[in-house]
């Protein structure tokens, strides 16, 4: 702990930056020193107050012998309570497997550009894809940037390290015939209705999972997206979309209405068939099993994929429905940006990102229908 703020002072070193370094009583009476770096002046006094900050609301204080390991290990546990429990679990995964390994012994202070790139190159000849490199950089980068704010660091050298080339995701349109077959292949099931309402309102897996009967209202012929499921150490949650958009009131077509109202009527006999064994870890769950609990999404692409195959069908997974579900809608005319309100887009350039490989096609679709439309009504009278 901690006794005082401490004090500081503000040096320009030989190399040209400028250092404020801060001293540090500790309870033992003890003295820790603490430097930080900028390129101005005014940055460094900037930095040595926000570090005095720091040490005032009780925070870690950066040390300079500090290794990437050390570091990346302390950032996970101050980040942990501020991000969803799957998020740290991907950040632990990409930072303690990929990147601790690699350059978790260099001090922190002394890393460098090259050696994220060099780390990067490694990565990539070891057999990992461009976007998972891209990633392990994305998420090195965000760790780093703490480092920046405390002056451990004077510039991020993850953000300066070149990402690789990342491939385009392809989004195939789904024809509307794939559609029909995909519900005939699936009737009777008991996906039947979590597929007919994710290829009809294009509902992302942990939305259509988490989907509650209190959030559906089958007069009104809408249903409010809010919460997500996710599962994580063998546990369900519902939990909050990530941004404001994702939050969204969608108008239910004929068919997702009729497919939810079975849904409650063979809930209804499920529940009375498994009497006491009927658990409901997540109360009030749209989509369940025969005993009450929530699907998990691996087994749900799993049973659409063995529908699909019994059906004769090419394997679809089940995100695919809602690509399916946004390229009809492009095909049948309906705006972009009435498309990016549909999916819950943060913006409508990532909606317009996410189908630039199908909407060429699909202009052209629309542009051959409308010129048999004009030729079939300018056709001269006999």
């Amino acid at each position: 702990m901690k006794r005082d703020q401490g004090e500081g002072t503000i040096r320009h070193r030989a190399d040209g930056r400028w250092e404020a370094r801060v001293s540090l009583r500790l309870d033992d009476g003890r003295v820790r020193r603490r430097s930080v770096y900028a390129r101005t002046k005014t940055e460094a006094r900037e930095r040595m107050q926000e570090l005095l900050r720091e040490v005032a609301r009780g925070l870690p204080v950066p040390d300079e012998r500090m290794t990437v390991d050390g570091y990346l290990r302390q950032w996970l546990r101050d980040v942990e309570g501020s991000v969803r429990p799957l998020t740290i679990a991907a950040y632990r995964r990409w930072l303690l497997i990929h990147v601790v390994p690699e350059i978790g012994a260099q001090p922190l202070s002394r890393l460098t550009p090259r050696d994220v790139q060099a780390m990067l190159a490694r990565k990539r000849a070891q057999g990992l894809s461009p976007r998972s490199v891209a990633h392990i950089r994305t998420v090195l980068r965000t760790a780093l940037q703490q480092a920046v704010r405390w002056g451990v660091l004077a510039r991020n050298v993850a953000a300066l390290a070149e990402p690789p080339r990342v491939p385009d995701r392809q989004v195939e349109a789904m024809a509307p015939e794939e559609a029909a077959g995909i519900l005939r292949a699936v009737a009777g099931t008991r996906i039947e209705g979590l597929v007919t309402v994710a290829l009809y309102i294009g509902l992302r897996s942990g939305e259509a999972l988490g989907l509650r009967w209190a959030d559906v209202d089958l007069e009104a012929r809408v249903l409010r997206v809010h919460v997500a499921l996710q599962r994580r150490d063998r546990a369900f949650a519902l939990v909050e979309p990530k941004t404001a958009r994702s939050r969204r009131t969608l108008g239910l077509p004929g068919p997702a209405v009729e497919a939810l109202r079975a849904q409650r009527a063979r809930q209804a006999e499920m529940r009375l068939a498994a009497g006491s064994a009927w658990r409901e870890p997540v109360l009030d769950l749209v989509f369940t099993t025969a005993t009450g609990a929530p699907f998990h999404g691996p087994t749900v692409t799993h049973e659409l994929q063995a529908s699909l195959a019994r059906a004769g069908l090419r394997p679809r997974r089940f995100h695919d429905l809602r690509h399916g579900c946004a390229t009809l809608l492009l095909a049948s005319g309906t705006d972009i940006a009435v498309v990016r309100d549909i999916l819950g887009h943060s913006t409508i350039g990532l909606t317009a990102d996410t189908y630039a490989g199908v909407l060429p096609s699909l202009q052209r679709e629309a542009v051959a229908r409308l010129e048999g439309l004009m030729r079939s009504t300018t056709r001269p009278a006999r």
